[in-house]
């Protein structure tokens, strides 16, 4: 019975030695949410600093503007507050548009590809004349890929930058699809692109009517979430109305109600948000 004890007490003075002695591999650092949001937005060129820079911008000029024309600190402070936000809604909404652009051609983008590998064309060739005979949205993406392996000959890297400049799901699957058949020789793959491009058409098509039947229901709570704020800013200009929110109560009334309108949108997002396809191996 000594000798178990014993041996468990080794055993967990063992572990408290590792587990403060025995260095640990470093944790990966995750490239956070800015810099994937700008290059979703096709902003791949815009640094992250600049964009943070730009929010506080936006907010400084917004707070400053409202505190000249309302002299009131709290809503000064509270249109700073969107004012800095504004950027990021633009942004986020120029890459779902961006991300519905895409989605309407990657099937022609995809026939195209099953049609020169049908022909004989070799995978780096096929994908080289999208730069060419693709959909418009795409070609800039593609040409950079045809100068990347027209200059290095290395079809693995220039497809990690091609992932790189599309930032998109569907183009994740494609370009991974084509590394897999680059690497097994698949024989079936004009085969597997027209079956990719089929089941493409068949979501797009699906997900438009469903964005086309739910569309006023979410402008409609927008406008609901935004009614209140455009009433204070045109009550920036009766001094002695405004005034009243330098005021304790006042201040807890902004607050509340920014609150309520930051939950009550994110409920609205939460309720009548669709499944949105994740990027695979980025």
């Amino acid at each position: 019975m000594g000798v178990v004890v014993g041996l468990g007490i080794g055993i967990g003075l063992l572990l408290v030695w590792s587990a403060f002695l025995v260095p640990r591999a470093p944790r990966r650092k995750g490239p956070g949410r800015i810099g994937p949001m700008l290059a979703a937005a096709g902003m791949g060129g815009v640094s992250v600093a600049g964009f943070v820079a730009l929010c506080l911008g936006c907010a400084t000029v917004a707070g400053l503007a409202v505190l000249v024309v309302s002299r009131t600190a709290s809503v000064a402070a509270a249109f700073a507050l969107m004012g800095g936000y504004l950027p990021v809604a633009i942004t986020r909404g120029r890459a779902r548009r961006r991300q519905r652009e895409l989605a309407e051609v990657w099937p022609e983008a995809v026939d195209n590809l099953a049609s020169a590998v049908r022909a004989g064309l070799s995978l780096a060739e096929a994908v080289a004349a999208l730069a060419i005979r693709g959909p418009e949205p795409l070609r800039p993406a593609f040409a950079g890929f045809a100068l990347d392996y027209q200059v290095t000959g290395r079809f693995e890297e220039s497809l990690d930058r091609l992932k790189e400049r599309l930032a998109d799901p569907v183009g994740d699957r494609v370009v991974e699809g084509l590394r897999v058949a680059r690497e097994v020789g698949g024989g079936d793959l004009g085969r597997l692109l027209r079956s990719l491009s089929g089941f493409l058409r068949d979501d797009a098509r699906t997900r438009s009517e469903i964005e086309a039947r739910q569309s006023w229901t979410v402008n409609g709570a927008r406008l609901a979430v935004a009614a209140p704020w455009l009433v204070l800013l045109l009550l920036c200009f009766q001094p002695e109305v405004i005034g009243r929110y330098s005021s304790t109560a006042g201040v807890v009334v902004l607050v509340v109600g920014a609150v309520a309108c930051v939950v009550a949108y994110r409920v609205m997002l939460r309720i009548g948000r669709l499944p949105a396809e994740r990027r695979i191996l980025s």
